[in-house]
């Protein structure tokens, strides 16, 4: 039988009993270099130079303070598989990932609409700190954890208000539905309630024969002529306060009743802030939730959700007549 190759690195340690302040230093060091820990004395981590580096020097802290440590590559024949240990590290990353958008979030919850500039100063300075640990977190981040894209998310938010008003903001719409024509959309992949909406909202009001790519904005290059929506730094994401398809409606001058209700919607279901508090929220919710549950491909939650969109654009429709 061909001998399964390496895959892993297993740090196999054992530490003195005292003192204990030594046992927790040992525990943060391995977190910080994104290992996972197997059982209480093993940790994981993928197999590379850097890696080999990063638990050469653990076992050097650990014999320094009186432990002893091994550094051992490993492939896993039966039990514990590659893709299960894979899972546990975006796991440890996501979680990571989710305190991160919590805070984000409390940032900008606590914003006024018009904040001065002793509290712009101030978020701005935790804004920073918290890049600083995402640029730390995606380091670590050896399988891709689906929370960092939302992280970019919130980050391009918390930017978005922290930042000078942009013409489209006050000056009106800042593209012209013509130049829009024949393009090719990008957005992330894993399309949810914003995303799918803006996609509706394109190809019903914008250009019928839009076509879209959906992406890992991490590994995925953006071509000549594409436009991005909903992604970091995109020609069409969340904006101040808006959400991504309430930024497309303003910098298209869009004025639509329905389509304004519509977006108060989206805008409460994906920025989760209560800011219109419609009746209809909790059910789009469930709606979009269901959509999403239903269709694992980008295209077919687009399609499935673009039919939820017309019924309550229509809805919305005959409310205003």
């Amino acid at each position: 039988m061909a001998e399964t190759p390496a895959q892993w690195l297993l740090l196999i340690h054992q530490l003195p009993p005292h003192p204990a302040y030594f046992r927790v230093k040992v525990w943060r060091q391995l977190q910080g270099l994104g290992s996972v820990a197997l059982k209480n004395s093993v940790y994981a981590l993928p197999l590379s130079e850097g890696t080999r580096e990063d638990f050469q020097w653990m076992v050097q802290q650990i014999e320094a303070g009186g432990g002893e440590a091994s550094v051992v590559e490993a492939a896993f024949v039966d039990g514990l598989s590659d893709g299960e240990l894979k899972e546990r590290f975006r796991a440890a990353r996501d979680e990571d990932y989710a305190a991160l958008q919590e805070e984000l979030q409390a940032i900008r919850k606590a914003l006024p609409r018009k904040p001065d500039e002793a509290r712009k100063g101030e978020a701005e300075a935790q804004l920073a700190k918290l890049r600083k640990r995402f640029t730390d977190l995606q380091a670590i981040d050896f399988f891709a954890a689906g929370g960092a894209a939302e992280v970019r998310t919130q980050i391009g938010r918390l930017e978005g208000l922290l930042a000078p008003e942009s013409v489209g903001a006050k000056g009106g719409p800042a593209w012209n539905i013509a130049e829009l024509q024949g393009r090719t959309w990008v957005t992330r992949k894993g399309v949810h309630v914003d995303r799918i909406a803006s996609a509706w909202l394109i190809r019903r009001f914008i250009d019928p024969k839009a076509r879209f790519r959906f992406v890992d904005p991490k590994t995925a290059p953006i071509r000549k002529d594409e436009l991005r929506f909903d992604m970091f730094e995109g020609e069409f994401t969340h904006e101040g306060d808006w959400c991504s398809f309430e930024t497309i409606l303003h910098r298209l001058g869009l004025e639509d009743p329905a389509l304004r209700v519509l977006g108060e919607l989206i805008h409460d279901v994906d920025l989760k802030d209560a800011r219109f508090r419609r009746p209809e929220v909790a059910g789009f919710d469930r709606a979009i939730l269901g959509v999403a549950l239903l269709h694992a491909k980008d295209e077919a939650r687009l399609e499935a959700g673009s039919g939820l969109l017309d019924a309550f654009y229509a809805a919305f429709q005959k409310a205003a007549s």
